[in-house]
C-alpha cells in the first residue's frame, strides 16, 4: 500500500521524520520505502527460519533489505536474496512463502496479536492483563520507561 494512502499529506515528510528518529537511536543509512509491503509471505519465511534455527539471521537480513537497501519483501527475487543471506535455501524459502502450513501459522499469530489488542508493530505490553499498559510503535526510551513505571515496575 502506498504511504500516501495511509498518511495522506504527511507522507511527503515521513522519510525525513523516520530518518531523524532512527538517527536518534544511532541507526543511519536508511532508504525509506514509499509503500508498505504486505509481509504475510515474508512472515511465512520467518516461520521456516524459526524452524531451521535461523530466525535472528532472517530478521536481520529482512530488516536490512527493507530499510537500508529499499528491497521489496513482496518481490520473489528480493525475498530469495534475503533468505540466502540468512542461510536459507532460496527455493525452499519461496516455497514456504506460499505453503498453507506456514501461512496458517502466520495467520494464527496475527489472530492472537489482535486478540491481545495489538494494533501495530512493534507493540510493547507491560504488566498483567488487568493492569497492562501497551505502547505501539517505535518509541523513545522515555515513553517505554513511563509505561513500565505505570504498569508497576520499580527503578533499580
Amino acid at each position: 500500500m502506498d504511504l500516501a494512502r495511509i498518511l495522506g499529506p504527511r507522507a511527503a515528510t515521513a522519510p525525513q521524520r523516520t530518518t531523524q528518529f532512527a538517527e536518534s537511536f544511532g541507526v543511519s543509512g536508511m532508504k525509506h520505502p514509499m509503500r508498505i509491503p504486505n509481509t504475510r509471505r515474508a512472515l511465512a519465511v520467518v516461520e521456516l527460519a524459526r524452524d531451521r534455527g535461523l530466525l535472528d539471521a532472517f530478521r536481520q537480513s529482512a530488516m536490512n533489505a527493507h530499510w537500508r537497501e529499499g528491497m521489496d519483501l513482496e518481490n520473489d527475487s528480493h525475498l530469495a536474496q534475503v533468505a540466502r543471506r540468512a542461510g536459507l535455501v532460496p527455493e525452499e524459502a519461496l516455497a514456504a512463502s506460499r505453503d498453507p502450513e506456514y501461512l496458517d501459522r502466520v495467520d494464527a499469530i496475527r489472530e492472537e496479536a489482535h486478540a491481545l489488542g495489538v494494533t501495530g508493530i512493534p507493540t510493547f505490553i507491560f504488566g498483567l492483563k488487568t493492569d497492562a499498559v501497551a505502547v505501539v510503535g517505535c518509541q523513545p526510551f522515555q515513553v517505554l520507561e513511563q509505561a513500565a513505571l505505570q504498569a508497576g515496575a520499580r527503578r533499580k
